[in-house]
């Protein structure tokens, strides 16, 4: 370049005049449109956004009132209901014992189904008072083969264990459930016990959980504690655990306290028979089939039972593409079917007005929609945007009830309390999932009935970590680049920088901080290496 020549001579003049000229016009349009239009809109955003807030926070700390008084006051399970351990009678022998059915869904489990119907088959229940059903809709040949040949192994022990296919995946899980119960052989069957694939409960499970059903006919369900075996296997994992305690020991122990309801969580529970086909049976109409069921159940007056130390242990998605899928299947379904529910609800005359209004206000509207929506709008959507036009937040809203809600939300694993902001940035990024799952179940969308069966690794990280470690998986950009959370990556990137410039509430703090995380789940760095086969 000759000397004297600048990069910027070399740039004619119309062009930088035209580059000024948009950028102008830009500002000017923005001036123009800010206070009559975007600063209203914002506004009536930050109302809505606060009043999906206190709705939250009031469901929040009802329950934490009620649970500090339900561990505190209220009787256990055992005091609260008839329960006496269920022996053998000298007299009749085993015939004291129920029979009870065993159900195990599973789809290609390769990983997990040696688990699974192992820690049924080790059930401590009378082997001719138990009957074990392996419902397999794997379509990989080898897979159905070594499951087949597992049940036979164990069958050849003495076990009433039966392995079931059908032609067709038709309503999925609750397809294969449906089609199990129809079977001759589980006729005489007055309970059903239901383990998903990584499930595997103690050998009391049953002597433990039938009492409760056998002695009380108003019960229908009695459900347990899920723990993870592998929750200390990378963050998102121990992020997993604090939402699911969450759920365990506030949810569903006040649930069952105060309302004698809760969500079925469509594995480690066991349910009378009767209950089920008097609610009408499985339904495949949406991806949560296990609530459907329960609510239904409810509206014909059956009372559930949560024990939180009846536990069984399970397996938490290892790779964020799995949770992902998860995640858009426990927000989508919810949402589904409260639409195809609120009316049917609204005018059942079998429960009371009280329960009617905790069903469709407390445990559908606030926690299964309001819960995931403010989440993303007000925190990754609405708050930044006031920052570029000036538009003033509480405080209060903006900091302190969040802490209250974050913390309350916490108590349920307070071994991961150090991790409290973490978990906080991480569920904020997996808000935006949710949310959208929630519109697409509400308005019953293209994705409203997909179902991916959750990935799950076993002790394939385990066994495989103590030869030649675990193979990084072959690249694949659609599951690692992950252009929506880029995409707010920078819009969060964008807003913090204009705060940090031209704010005063020192937001920017946390919006680079969430920008980050956004980032690294946008480019896959979250999860662990799958092994290798």
């Amino acid at each position: 370049m000759a000397e004297g020549v600048t990069a910027k001579a070399l740039i004619p003049e119309a062009f930088q005049g035209a580059r000024a000229d948009i950028a102008g016009q830009i500002g000017l349009i923005w001036e123009l449109v800010k206070a009559p239009l975007i600063v209203p809109l914002l506004k009536f955003a930050v109302y809505v956004c606060l009043a999906m807030e206190l709705m939250l926070f009031v469901e929040r700390l009802y329950m934490g009132v009620v649970i500090i008084l339900v561990k505190l006051f209220w009787k256990k399970p055992e005091k609260r209901y008839k329960f006496e351990p269920i022996g053998e009678d000298l007299e009749i022998g085993n015939e004291a014992f129920p029979v009870v059915l065993v159900q195990i869904p599973m789809f290609n489990e390769k990983e997990v189904y040696k688990i699974s119907i192992g820690a049924a088959c080790n059930l401590s229940w009378p082997s001719d008072r138990l009957v074990i059903q392996v419902l397999d809709d794997s379509t990989d040949p080898l897979i159905k083969d070594m499951v087949e040949k597992e049940c036979q192994r164990w069958a050849s022990k003495g076990l009433n264990i039966r392995y079931q296919i059908r032609e067709n995946r038709g309503g999925y899980k609750a397809g294969a459930l449906k089609e199990g119960l129809k079977r001759d052989y589980v006729k005489h069957c007055e309970y059903v016990a239901i383990f998903d694939a990584d499930f595997r409960p103690e050998p009391d499970y049953l002597r433990r959980a039938i009492p409760f059903l056998a002695l009380n006919p108003e019960i229908a369900l009695v459900q347990g504690r899920w723990r993870f075996v592998n929750a200390d296997e990378c963050l998102m994992t121990r992020m997993q655990e604090m939402s699911l305690d969450y759920h365990f020991t506030v949810e569903q122990e006040v649930g069952s306290s105060t309302h004698a309801f809760f969500g079925f969580n469509g594995t480690a529970g066991v349910w009378r028979i009767a209950a089920i086909n008097e609610a009408g049976g499985w339904k495949d109409r949406t991806t949560v089939e296990d609530m459907d069921l329960a609510v239904r159940a409810s509206l014909k007056g059956w009372k559930f039972v949560y024990l939180g130390d009846l536990q069984a242990k399970s397996e938490l998605p290892s790779t964020f593409k799995a949770f992902r899928f998860q995640q858009h299947r426990w927000s989508c379904g919810p949402a589904n079917l409260f639409r195809k529910m609120v009316m049917e609800i609204i005018r059942n005359k079998k429960v009371t007005l009280f329960k009617k209004v905790y069903v469709i206000y407390s445990f559908f509207f606030v926690r299964k929609i309001i819960a995931h929506m403010v989440t993303f709008f007000f925190f990754c959507v609405v708050l930044p945007l006031t920052i570029l036009a000036d538009v003033d937040v509480p405080k209060w809203a903006a900091i302190y009830i969040p802490c209250i809600i974050t913390t309350l939300n916490s108590v349920g694993t307070p071994r991961s309390i150090h991790l409290l902001f973490y978990w906080i940035l991480f569920e904020n990024v997996m808000s935006l999932h949710r949310t959208k799952a929630t519109f697409i179940g509400l308005l019953e969308a293209g994705r409203a009935n997909e179902w991916v069966v959750t990935e799950k690794l076993g002790d394939a990280l385990k066994n495989k970590s103590n030869a030649k470690g675990p193979k990084r998986p072959v690249f694949k950009i659609g599951d690692r680049i992950h252009l929506l959370e880029l995409g707010f990556a920078a819009f969060l990137f964008f807003c913090a920088c204009y705060d940090f410039l031209y704010g005063k509430n020192n937001y920017f703090i946390y919006l680079f901080l969430q920008t980050i995380t956004f980032t690294l789940v946008g480019f896959g760095y979250i999860g662990t290496i799958v092994p290798g086969s």
